[in-house]
């Protein structure tokens, strides 16, 4: 029986590798922090079925440790300060946690067992002010956040210990990928629970910061299938992960209003405060290297992620009400 180890298991991506690696027959361990509350929701479902470990990012030891108990074949560094306007107003704790954390957890590999195999969550982000489109795993790196500079850090520490140590570590360049677990704060699911509400009377209006801004929208299911194909492999490797199709906020905002039969411009208002510092306007991934080496491609449409999206948050709120 394989064994994983997940930081940042209680994540969206988190939460959906850990069901994809347990179908799999593995033994499933994820790192936690010490927290006066719980926040498990995510994996409330196959809770039972996995170990929890506490152990934090920032604490070389707890990490040696874990790795030490739980002898993993895999570890997947999910964990991350991972909203970006959060990274604007805390950009040394990004830093700590986003970059220099991932050193802790290589670091931790090589001294307890450079034969585990590592997977690094990178990130669209670290393209930025995007220097060509699409972008492939070639492209060059102009992030526009604190966040976008420590995702950074961490793809180039991997590609570091990888080439200076043989470690087997595989950065995973993912575009956006959303989901029903999606966290509140990320405008997905802010225009998702949003139209909800609304459709059920609950509010009226939501705020939004720049409409015209564009991504590249996946099913975050699909994209964690992709974490495990790398490191499958017979050699390390970096790889994007996206769908090639990109969608503005708006369109995204419509899909959402419409599917629940609302105009979304009577509820929608700009808030310039929700605007970035630096804006990054359009990312689109090409993933046909993806594609070739690990048989990769996505599956869930972006209208059918917006409407599943949807759905879940209308259940969620109409079970809530009784």
């Amino acid at each position: 029986m394989k064994k994983a180890l997940i930081t940042g298991i209680t994540g969206q991506d988190g939460s959906y590798l850990a069901e994809l690696l347990l179908d799999k027959g593995y033994k499933v361990s994820g790192i936690v922090r010490r927290s006066s509350t719980e926040t498990y929701e995510r994996i409330e479902g196959i809770k039972d079925r996995i170990t929890l470990k506490q152990a934090d990012l920032l604490d070389q030891l707890s990490l040696i440790d874990a790795i030490r108990e739980e002898e993993p074949d895999e570890i997947y560094n999910l964990a991350a300060q991972s909203f970006v306007p959060v990274s604007w107003t805390q950009p040394v704790l990004t830093g700590e946690y986003t970059a220099l954390g991932v050193t802790k957890v290589l670091e931790a590999i090589k001294l307890v067992n450079p034969k585990i195999r590592m997977y690094q969550a990178s990130s669209s982000e670290m393209f930025g002010k995007v220097q060509e489109t699409p972008q492939k795993e070639t492209t060059s790196f102009y992030p526009r956040s604190p966040y976008g500079v420590a995702k950074v850090y961490g793809h180039w520490i991997t590609v570091n210990y990888r080439e200076s140590y043989n470690i087997f570590a595989c950065s995973g360049i993912l575009f956006n990928h959303e989901s029903p677990r999606r966290g509140r704060e990320f405008v997905t699911r802010k225009v998702t629970e949003a139209a909800a509400r609304i459709k059920l009377g609950l509010t009226d209006k939501v705020r939004l910061g720049n409409l015209d801004a564009k991504r590249d929208w996946g099913f975050a299911g699909d994209y964690v299938k992709a974490m495990w194909l790398m490191l499958q492999q017979e050699e390390p490797d970096d790889f994007v992960i996206a769908t090639g199709k990109s969608h503005s906020v708006k369109e995204l905002v419509q899909i959402a209003f419409s599917y629940a039969g609302l105009n979304w411009e009577d509820h929608v208002e700009i808030d310039p405060a929700l605007i970035r510092p630096a804006e990054v306007d359009l990312l689109i991934g090409d993933s046909s290297k993806a594609k070739r080496k690990l048989g990769w491609e996505p599956e869930v449409s972006f209208e059918e992620l917006v409407r599943m999206m949807v759905d879940a948050d209308l259940e969620r709120l109409e079970r809530d009400r009784r």
